[in-house]
């Protein structure tokens, strides 16, 4: 009898185990703060669909943050402890002589993600058909507002005039604000700039990325702090990330939107395929993480252009690759 007890009891305990680790639970919560939702991050949304994080033990509080310098007050406060914003962002805080400011630790995307969007169809569309024309840019300042300040100044045009580049309306705003009368183009990123093209409220006439050329468009940050802390969860949703990357590379853009739909209210399987078309044939997404220098370098170039970079910052200053060479 203490034989066939003892044989119950261990076959009840084994099963106890079995059931407790159908479920497993994260360990880990990371809040990441992003600077806007789009399927811009696809391979972010893929990780978080496909069980990736939970498969590292890590747990995603995903936040929309609407703008980089919101994402960024969110690392320095203490209310994030991941940001996804623009570069553009660490050379700010690092140029204030801010202590322990967010260092970045891996790229997600390598040229701008947005597309020139016009009222009025346009074939065979020249940068040249812009000239006194209206676009509206954005917030000064930002990523998509230098770029396109950029693209603009080295097709001769200047502000005031022989075009009018409009700083007025956020970069969150810009579609509505283009769809009340505002302006005669706008950059947009998707699904909103396909969702105009499907609405008959916009024609998408240029990617702008592949006139930008390739920079450290979107980047992953933490403090020195929490790496310093942290260094295993870092490279565990690093490993996440980029576990999404390779999946989107590998799969048909069909099955993809059906897994990114349901992070997409109010957006349709077909409109989430059309934006993921115009991406990859734009190649924004990159192969790992880790970012170059020489990009860094080109960043620098569009800041000084637009005004926005009081001095050049030295790249291992902002930048740590440690984890993200792990991944190679």
């Amino acid at each position: 009898m203490k034989k066939i007890l003892i044989l119950i009891l261990s076959m009840a305990l084994m099963l106890s185990f079995a059931f407790c680790g159908c479920t497993p639970t994260p360990t880990d919560v990371i809040r990441l703060s992003e600077v806007t939702h789009s399927i811009f991050y696809a391979p972010q949304y893929l990780a978080l669909a496909l069980g990736y994080f939970d498969d590292f033990g890590i747990e995603i509080e995903l936040t929309n943050a609407g703008g980089a310098d919101n994402v960024m007050t969110s690392l320095i406060s203490g209310e994030a402890d991941i940001g996804l914003m623009g570069c553009e962002q660490a050379i700010y805080v690092h140029n204030q002589g801010m202590q322990n400011a967010p260092v970045v630790i891996g790229q997600l995307t390598k040229r701008d993600g947005s597309f020139l969007v016009a009222r009025t169809p346009i074939d065979n569309f020249d940068w040249q058909n812009l000239e006194n024309s209206e676009i509206l840019m954005g917030r000064r300042g930002g990523m998509p507002a230098m770029i396109l300040q950029y693209i603009l100044n080295n097709c001769g045009y200047v502000n005031g005039e022989n075009i009018t580049m409009n700083y007025d309306i956020q970069f969150n705003m810009l579609a509505p604000a283009f769809t009340g009368g505002t302006a005669d183009f706008v950059p947009l990123f998707e699904p909103t700039a396909s969702q105009l093209v499907m609405e008959g409220k916009g024609y998408i006439v240029a990617p702008i990325g592949q006139m930008s050329g390739e920079i450290p468009y979107t980047v992953y940050y933490v403090t020195h702090d929490y790496l310093e802390n942290n260094p295993e969860r870092v490279e565990n949703f690093l490993r996440a990330v980029q576990k999404g990357c390779d999946y989107l590379f590998a799969h048909d853009n069909q099955h993809l939107a059906e897994l990114l739909l349901p992070y997409f209210d109010g957006t349709t399987k077909e409109l989430i395929q059309s934006a993921l078309a115009n991406y990859k044939a734009c190649d924004v997404w990159m192969r790992n993480p880790v970012m170059l220098q020489s990009t860094f370098e080109r960043l620098q170039d569009l800041m000084e252009n637009a005004g926005e970079l009081t001095e050049r910052v030295n790249f291992y200053d902002v930048v740590d690759n440690s984890i993200a060479n792990k991944l190679i």
